[in-house]
């Protein structure tokens, strides 16, 4: 158990978190939409129920999506764009060893060996959005219905400006995030972390290895 903690440590922690999280999400969540049943004299539902329902995957999925959106464009935009002194940037030529030029001019054979994690990443995005698409315009359905008012298809709704707002919400905190990130570790560090470049090292260098 102790060699597993110590190999494993960051993900347990992570997925602790998101775990306690998720939970929090879903209790807070299933107290909100019982009070909007109430609201529509509708009956109210019990916590397994509300797990399947399209407002608690709705609101999960739209935050899915951000994330991996978030890090598939990350991924690939790093393999393209530079950030001088950046400790989130791959480094430029000039500050390159003749080696690791070498090494990085070497392509693996295979499509998918090369390319795995950003065809991933990005899977995970399409399918989170897809979920959060139909679950969204499920709930939206629901209150138009409560309202009195008839459903649309799936195709209107997309031209409806409440799944957009949703995304959007979402995505531009990403990309603030990661920029925020990207142009921090120029100048600020962080001792003991992976992304940060170590205390000696001067703003113009780039990358944290």
């Amino acid at each position: 158990m102790k060699r597993f903690w110590t190999d494993n440590g960051l993900s347990v922690v992570l997925i602790a978190f998101f775990t306690v999280f998720w939970l929090a999400q879903a209790l807070t969540g299933w107290a909100v939409y019982n009070e909007e049943l109430q609201q529509w004299r509708q009956p109210i539902l019990s916590w397994p129920q509300y797990l399947m329902t399209s407002h608690f995957w709705s609101t999960t999925a739209e935050n899915w999506e951000s994330e991996f959106l978030q890090m598939a464009a990350y991924v690939i935009l790093t393999i393209y764009l530079r950030q001088r002194g950046s400790a989130e940037s791959n480094p430029f030529p000039d500050e390159q060893t003749k080696a690791e030029k070498n090494q990085s001019d070497f392509a693996p054979p295979g499509f998918w060996r090369r390319n795995s994690l950003s065809l991933v990443l990005l899977g995970m995005f399409v399918g989170a959005l897809i979920i959060h698409l139909f679950s969204s315009w499920k709930t939206y359905n629901l209150e138009q219905q409560a309202r009195g008012q008839a459903a649309e298809s799936v195709m209107a709704f997309l031209h409806e400006p409440e799944f957009w707002f949703e995304s959007f919400q979402n995505w531009q905190s990403e990309f603030l995030a990661v920029a925020a990130i990207v142009v921090l570790t120029i100048f600020l560090r962080q001792i003991g972390s992976s992304q940060s470049k170590t205390l000696f090292d001067p703003n113009e260098k780039t990358g944290s290895a």
